[in-house]
């Protein structure tokens, strides 16, 4: 059950002193994104909530998450008819891992900083200085022959992304990274396909993780918009 855990949660979580012609051509690739992916659209939203599912190990893992402006998340994922809860009320996270207990724990260290990055409305190339992260266009690169332009972000703790986004359509294909799972540390690659539009934002309904402990793929099979979502949820029990 503990390996099940660590490959979904590093299946989720999901992300330089430039010279200033890097800057601008930075900046023109982030802002090709941000058109294509309906930027503007997702900051008129509230709330959003995603009902997806996760295969992987043979498994078929129903999943919800909910996020709440500024900085609010919830996870749930039935394991084996178990319900694991992580959540982020935008000052503490807590878990209900029920092979570890039943009581509420709180989250601390690397997983409380992964849920604080789950709770990013906005996603993390968005407003990136804002948030004490630097980033820098490393190149255009070809990523099975598709040329994309290849984004580091490296965050206030050390935390390195690649992002590479099509150098066509401007949509993230793929992510690479190093995350932390339960004091694991293991490196997560994503590729994110099959864009759909939800209320004028181009989401990815297919994310494939890749891991040493193996794949997993997550559907998203539905995203509202601005549904009515206690803050209620988002508290320790």
């Amino acid at each position: 059950m503990k390996k099940i855990y660590l490959l979904l949660v590093s299946a989720i979580l999901f992300f330089a002193v430039a010279s200033n012609v890097q800057a601008q051509n930075l900046q023109e690739v982030l802002d090709n994104h941000f058109e294509a992916i309906g930027q503007e659209k997702l900051l008129e939203k509230e709330t959003y909530t995603i009902q997806a599912s996760i295969e992987q190990m043979g498994m078929e893992i129903p999943m919800t998450m909910k996020l709440k402006r500024p900085d609010k998340f919830r996870m749930e994922m039935e394991m084996q008819g178990q319900k694991m809860v992580q959540a982020y009320n935008g000052e503490k996270g807590w878990m209900i891992a029920p092979w570890v207990s039943s009581e509420p724990q709180d989250l601390t260290g690397a997983e409380l900083s992964q849920a604080m990055d789950q709770a990013n409305f906005d996603g993390e190339l968005y407003n990136y200085k804002e948030k004490g992260t630097e980033a820098s266009l490393v190149g255009k690169v070809n990523v099975e022959d598709t040329p994309m332009y290849n984004i580091k972000l490296t965050d206030k703790n050390g935390t390195t992304k690649n992002y590479f986004i099509d150098a066509e359509d401007y949509l993230i294909r793929k992510v690479k990274a190093r995350v932390n799972a339960q004091g694991q540390e293991v490196e997560v690659e994503q590729n994110l396909s099959d864009y759909k539009e939800f209320g004028g934002v181009k989401m990815p309904t297919k994310i494939e993780s890749k891991n040493p402990m193996g794949t997993a793929v997550i559907t998203f099979k539905e995203i509202s918009y601005n549904d009515n979502i206690d803050d209620s949820i988002f508290e320790k029990p």
